[in-house]
């Protein structure tokens, strides 16, 4: 979808985000970096930056869910083109409760429903077009969709989120800039005033001609400046300030995923102005690099900005459900490389799992969804490590990192970028994944470490890796060992651990 579009790569410049209560975690979510700055402050600053409170809960989601429907999974198609008859719209069995249950159960915090897609068909009667369900035979024209779905996440405690399109096939005055995000605006405060508490707002790059041949400019800072003033929780993404995309649709992330990147140099005139609270940065750059946040690149920036990764795949090769795909749909151990690609990456996972023409998850995808679900329990289900002893060359409570308590960390000295933590396991075990954790509260620091075990009296080297972040596992060919050792080589100032975990898969 996204690598079908134009623009994720566009430069957005910093943007106003309405008189609203700064958001508080200790450090603001971006840093200047000033003309004197020596090369030791920057990368000084940059384990500073850390997350505002929208964006760390949404990191800690880690699991979410996009649900693509609308008028293109009754007419077979991708990406409509704005003229389909909303007659063919009519989902018999529509339960938004079974979808919502589905993906909870496979362990999903929030889902994303495409309330409307680039067709311009809306998904809820909005006052504003007639080319919605009201006009469809479901229900008799009286049923909203995104009713149904934010009722049921509120039923089941799942966050909701809207995705909105920008791009609009159907509305015939789309090439006028004006007329056009007058009347987006007024879609988009429709779906941010009318179903409660909306988590996150999904935007896509999708810049394309409408009826009349023409493009208009989008307003991004009118559509961001109401998103904060209506739901000022909610993340915006990805064409958006909040969380980028990871610039690719495969479900693979970065090996090395940095949440802290360059910002845009606009930023620097927008700090000037002492009445923004809430100010939001893009980062700036090409999103689609290998290397977003190395020290390399940070020595050149204007500014530094939290700028976290989601990546997005579907559970199918379309994104919309066609019948013909059942047979197509990703397998248990296929979703299990995602996640280790993408949650175990610095990342948080957007899974598809498109409903169907009756209004259900398939059986096919739920039958993926329980076995992915089950093989992670399974593997997770116990710490290798838990009960053993820590004991760090540096720092102080080297023992948190096994406590289970993510608000409890070990930390190195100041002044110490590296620092070893030795583990006593209560006796040998085999393991083949680690799981680690950064504090992300006080920012994203770890550039490189290794684990190593104790065969005899030698140590061995088990797995290396660069960034941790929120989330890092790695898989290794399985060892058996009594003792292990976490060297973390790098860091940006003193490194912190919030978890560490041994499993066998």
């Amino acid at each position: 979808m996204l690598k079908k579009t134009a623009a994720l790569g566009l430069l957005l410049t910093s943007l106003f985000a309405g008189a609203i209560k700064a958001q508080d975690t200790g450090h603001p979510n971006y840093i200047v970096i000033q003309p004197s700055d020596t090369y030791s402050d920057i990368i000084g600053k940059a384990a500073q930056v850390t997350p505002s409170d929208r964006q760390l809960r949404w990191q800690q989601l880690e699991l979410t869910a996009f649900l693509h429907f609308g008028i293109n999974t009754f007419t077979g198609q991708e990406w409509g083109d704005g003229t389909a008859d909303p007659k063919i719209f009519n989902p018999a069995r529509l339960d938004a409760r079974q979808w919502v249950r589905t993906l909870k159960v496979a362990g999903f915090k929030q889902v994303i429903l495409t309330a409307k897609h680039h067709d311009g068909f809306c998904l809820w009667p909005s006052k504003f077009t007639a080319y919605s369900v009201k006009n469809s035979p479901w229900k008799n024209g009286s049923g909203d969709v995104v009713r149904e779905v934010a009722d049921a996440c509120k039923a089941y405690g799942m966050g909701f989120g809207i995705y909105l399109s920008p791009w609009d096939r159907h509305y015939p005055d789309y090439g006028d800039s004006a007329k056009y995000n007058a009347y987006f605006l007024e879609l988009l405060s429709e779906l941010l005033t009318n179903y409660g508490r909306v988590d996150e707002v999904w935007f896509d790059g999708a810049n394309g001609t409408g009826p009349n041949g023409k493009v208009p400019v989008y307003d991004w800072d009118a559509y961001y400046r109401l998103i904060r003033k209506l739901q000022p929780g909610a993340v915006i993404a990805v064409m958006g300030p909040d969380v980028r995309w990871v610039g690719t649709e495969s479900g693979y992330g970065r090996k090395t995923e940095w949440s802290v990147l360059p910002a845009d140099a606009n930023m620097l005139k927008a700090t000037s102005d002492a009445s923004q609270k809430d100010a939001v940065y893009a980062p700036a750059g090409d999103k689609s690099a290998e290397d977003l946040g190395g020290r390399a690149l940070l020595l050149r920036a204007k500014g530094l900005v939290w700028s976290p990764a989601e990546t997005d795949v579907s559970i199918r090769p379309g994104w919309f459900y066609h019948p013909a795909q059942d047979s197509a749909v990703k397998s248990p151990a296929e979703l299990m490389a995602i996640y280790f690609a993408s949650v175990g990456r610095n990342s948080v996972l957007l899974l598809n799992v498109p409903p169907d023409k009756d209004g259900l998850i398939s059986e096919s995808d739920r039958k993926a969804l329980r076995g992915w679900s089950a093989a992670r329990k399974k593997l997770f289900a116990v710490n290798l490590a838990r009960g053993a002893s820590v004991s760090a060359s540096n720092g102080k409570n080297a023992n948190a990192i096994l406590d289970g308590n993510a608000k409890h960390y070990f930390i190195a000295n100041p002044g110490d970028s590296s620092v070893s933590l030795t583990v006593k396991l209560r006796k040998a075990v085999s393991f083949d994944v680690l799981l680690l954790q950064e504090n992300i509260k006080v920012g994203q620091r770890i550039e490189q470490f290794v684990l190593d075990y104790k065969d005899g009296r030698v140590w061995k080297q088990a797995a290396v890796g660069t960034t941790v972040g929120y989330k890092r596992l790695l898989r290794f060919p399985p060892v058996t060992a009594r003792f292990v050792r976490l060297r973390i080589i790098s860091s940006r100032r003193n490194p912190t651990v919030a978890a560490f975990g041994l499993y066998k898969d």
